[in-house]
C-alpha cells in the first residue's frame, strides 16, 4: 500500500480533516512542483549567501536564522531545530563562534548548560543575506500574475506551517516558541 493509502485511511486523525484527500497523481504531482520550486529556492538562497561579506554555508546560515527567529537556544534545542545530532550542532557552533556570528554564554543557574545566541555582527549577516533575498524573490515574483502571487502565497504559508516554520512576520520581530 502506498503511504498516500495509508495516509487516507488516517485522515480522521488528520490535523486537518476539513481537508478532502487528493488522489495519488495529484500527490505526485505536488510532490514534483514543490522539488522544482525547491531547486529555484535552494538557487537563489545560495547566490544571496554568496552576495554576504562573510563566507558561510547554508547549514550555517540556517543556524543563524533558526537562532534570530527562535532567540538564544540551548545546545540540544539547535540540534533538534537543525535536525542534527549535538555533536554536530556543537562543531558547527564552534565554528560560528570562530567567525564571530555567534556566541555562547552560560545559562544562570546552570553554568554547565550553554546558551547560543546570535552576536550583532551574526544579526547584520541575517539581515544582509534576508534583503537579498527578498530583491531575487520580488524579481521571480513580478514575472507572476496578481493572483499567481497570491496563491502561491497561501501554498507556501501552508506549506511553511506544515514543515514548522515560524511565520516571517514573528521571527523578524524576534518573537517565537
Amino acid at each position: 500500500m502506498s503511504v498516500y493509502g495509508k495516509r487516507c485511511r488516517m485522515q480522521a486523525t488528520s490535523p486537518h480533516p476539513e481537508r478532502l484527500p487528493i488522489s495519488e497523481p495529484e500527490h505526485v504531482a505536488a510532490i514534483d512542483a514543490v522539488l522544482s520550486a525547491s531547486r529555484a529556492l535552494v538557487a537563489i538562497a545560495a547566490r544571496s549567501l554568496g552576495s554576504a561579506d562573510e563566507e558561510i554555508t547554508l547549514p550555517q546560515y540556517r543556524s543563524l536564522v533558526i537562532l534570530a527567529s527562535r532567540g538564544p537556544l540551548g545546545l540540544a534545542e539547535l540540534a533538534d531545530a537543525l535536525s542534527v545530532a549535538p555533536p554536530t550542532a556543537t562543531r558547527m557552533c564552534d565554528r560560528l563562534v570562530r567567525k564571530h556570528l555567534v556566541r555562547r554564554g552560560a545559562v544562570r543557574n546552570d553554568r554547565r548548560r550553554v546558551r547560543i545566541s546570535l552576536t550583532e555582527r551574526g544579526q547584520s549577516l541575517v539581515d544582509d543575506v534576508t534583503r537579498a533575498r527578498r530583491s531575487e524573490l520580488e524579481r521571480v515574483l513580478d514575472a507572476m500574475t496578481a493572483d499567481e502571487q497570491h496563491g502561491l502565497a497561501v501554498a507556501l504559508e501552508s506549506f511553511a506551517a506544515a514543515a514548522g516554520e515560524l511565520p516571517d512576520r514573528d521571527w523578524v520581530l524576534g518573537w517565537g516558541p
